[in-house]
């Protein structure tokens, strides 16, 4: 551990890192130690998420404030913050967040107790921490932290986790602490997305059958009964269900995001020239983002981003997968976390949209605005390039080793 600490070290200076590696190779000529095509399709997501966040939030910016620039504004600088996160997590080696995986739930489930004591209250949710002008939303550090901690407890209890219940329900009983706080926010969707990525990491590790189907039928009976208890969630399943039913009530936000994708067509009616965004379509530029893209730029624009999206995801797991077939087992069901994440929340979002899920409140994954969503993502995707930085690294190294 203190040789790999030291030559990744988390404050290295070496003269060549990172821009030598990522223009040549460094050490190794002709071969590129960043992934540059995982980095641009980073990038490109989120220039067009902000060119989106424009495009959707004028007209409710104008209302809000007089300041038809506002969120725009606010959205530069969010993005200022994620090339400081960036710039961070790229220097931390993988093995720090292994070492720090459980101190890092820790403090994230400190945060959790106390956004229920002094959170800031937002529509009746509680989910943000206010630190001066700045308001963090902790359930987005859960996400973050959770997929970090089943790595590392992947590794650590592998066997148990394939041998006996034991090893299987111990993640649960941390997701289960975790699941009753944020829902005391409330939060259904962050919830989902911490038992899916839970579920799917535990499958990948190689967990019994019969768990899995006791935890999913638990699961299932859980969300019913969640669901049911609370009319504003019982609202959203039966709108979901049939919006026209009550377009003007429970069904207007669907009604409104379907009009949208409606009037896009093949080709859109063209960026900008969006009309539901125009204060018909709540949450325009945050959860229904995704029905502004398809007026505007109509079923060739969602087919372009939905495949960048897919790209990143596919991506994602195919650096698990190599991380895995090289040893690095921790970094393969990281990257295989995050992959999962992703493209689940990615679902979700649009899957709501569409109408072919209920509404859930997710952000999609680097475009819709939200500092919290967009920092925790950008950190979440540097990590990927740092897993591949290293795995790439170590490839180099065993061949100069054997050339010696």
């Amino acid at each position: 551990m203190a040789s790999n600490e030291r030559q990744l070290g988390l404050f290295e200076r070496r003269p060549d890192w990172p821009w030598r590696n990522w223009l040549g190779g460094g050490d190794a000529p002709g071969m590129q130690l960043y992934d540059r095509s995982l980095l641009g399709t980073v990038l490109a997501l989120i220039a067009f998420g902000f060119v989106m966040v424009m495009s959707a939030s004028l007209a409710e910016a104008q209302t809000l404030t007089g300041n038809p620039f506002h969120f725009v504004v606010r959205h530069l600088v969010y993005l200022a913050g994620c090339v400081v996160i960036a710039a961070g997590v790229l220097r931390v080696p993988i093995v720090y967040w292994d070492k720090y995986s459980n101190k890092l739930l820790f403090t994230v489930l400190g945060m959790l107790l106390l956004v229920l004591a002094v959170g800031h209250t937002v529509n009746g949710a509680t989910r943000w921490l206010a630190v001066g002008p700045i308001r963090i939303q902790v359930a987005e550090l859960a996400k973050f932290a959770f997929a970090i901690y089943m790595a590392g407890y992947l590794v650590r209890r592998h066997e148990e986790i394939r041998e006996n219940a034991k090893g299987f329900y111990k993640p649960i009983g941390v997701l289960a602490v975790y699941a009753f706080l944020i829902l005391l926010q409330p939060d259904l969707g962050t919830v989902v997305v911490l038992f899916v990525i839970t579920v799917g990491l535990l499958w990948l590790a190689g967990a019994r059958l019969k768990d899995f189907i006791i935890l999913i039928m638990a699961g299932l009976a859980l969300f019913v009964l969640l669901v049911v208890a609370e009319p504003y969630r019982m609202r959203r399943v039966t709108s979901f269900l049939d919006p026209w039913q009550d377009p003007f009530g429970t069904g207007y936000q669907l009604t409104q995001s379907l009009m949208a994708y409606g009037r896009g067509d093949w080709f859109g009616q063209g960026l900008g020239n969006s009309i539901q965004k125009l204060e018909y379509l709540p949450e325009a530029h945050t959860d229904f983002i995704f029905a502004v893209v398809g007026e505007e730029l109509g079923f060739v624009g969602i087919i372009a981003v939905l495949s960048v999206l897919m790209f990143l995801v596919i991506r994602a797991v195919q650096i698990g997968n190599w991380c895995l077939t090289s040893d690095k087992a921790f970094e393969g069901y990281l990257a295989y976390g995050l992959g999962i994440w992703i493209g689940f929340q990615t679902v979700v979002n649009i899957g709501a949209s569409i109408g072919m899920l209920p509404t859930k409140g997710l952000t999609l994954p680097f475009i819709s605005y939200g500092g919290s969503s967009l920092w925790v993502m950008t950190a979440a995707a540097m990590i990927l390039l740092r897993i591949d930085y290293e795995r790439r690294l170590s490839q180099v190294q065993t061949v100069q080793g054997k050339g010696k």
